[in-house]
């Protein structure tokens, strides 16, 4: 007769057989690593996923372009002309960008200006960044002088993706503060007064 097999050694073969299958299946996923691993390593060979196997397989990669439309005005009791040289620019989110504007005292004495900017739509404002702008400061133009003004800027990448126009505006207004310090210099450097 014979006895049945003690449980002990029946549960170490499900074990076993539990761990086997376990290895198997961390086996079978560590392939697809180890490929791209051995394939790069070994052979040199890149392999790209998802998206980039477009890119790998000859296909242009396309740049997203955003519009950027300029604008550019005086207040009235502002006697400047004041407009952008160019009235829009296709741009890469991401990339350093440089518009000009075009700035003029018509007046026959100094003026300050204080340019303020706005930005449309007002939920692009938070994606795009001026890294250098005429408006961070007043601006001076002598009696007749005039000037170009650049405005650098980057459209961030993560603008969202139905935001395909951006205007830049910007309204020049007369610092009266500041004009009035310059006249008494003006004054006294003149050699004739003014009526």
């Amino acid at each position: 007769m014979t006895t049945p097999a003690p449980r002990p050694e029946r549960n170490a073969g499900i074990v076993r057989l539990l761990g086997v299958a376990l290895g198997v299946f961390v086996l079978t996923f560590s392939l697809v690593p180890l490929y791209r691993i051995a394939c790069e390593k070994v052979f040199g060979v890149r392999l790209e996923r998802g998206a980039s196997q477009a890119a790998a397989s000859g296909a242009a990669t396309v740049k997203r372009l955003v519009r950027v439309e300029f604008d550019g005005g005086v207040n009235s009791k502002l006697p400047w002309a004041f407009h952008p040289e160019k009235l829009t620019m296709d741009v890469v989110p991401g990339e350093l960008n440089e518009a000009l504007y075009f700035a003029r005292n018509d007046s026959d004495h100094a003026l300050v200006g204080s340019a303020v900017p706005s930005v449309a739509p007002a939920r692009a404002s938070g994606y795009f960044n001026k890294t250098e702008c005429f408006c961070f400061t007043a601006q001076t133009l002598q009696a007749g002088e005039q000037r170009e003004m650049p405005v650098r800027f980057i459209v961030d990448p993560d603008l969202p993706a139905d935001v395909r126009t951006i205007t830049l505006s910007y309204t020049f207004f007369k610092n009266d503060a500041l004009t009035a310090q310059l006249a008494p210099a003006s004054a006294g450097g003149s050699s004739h007064a003014a009526p």
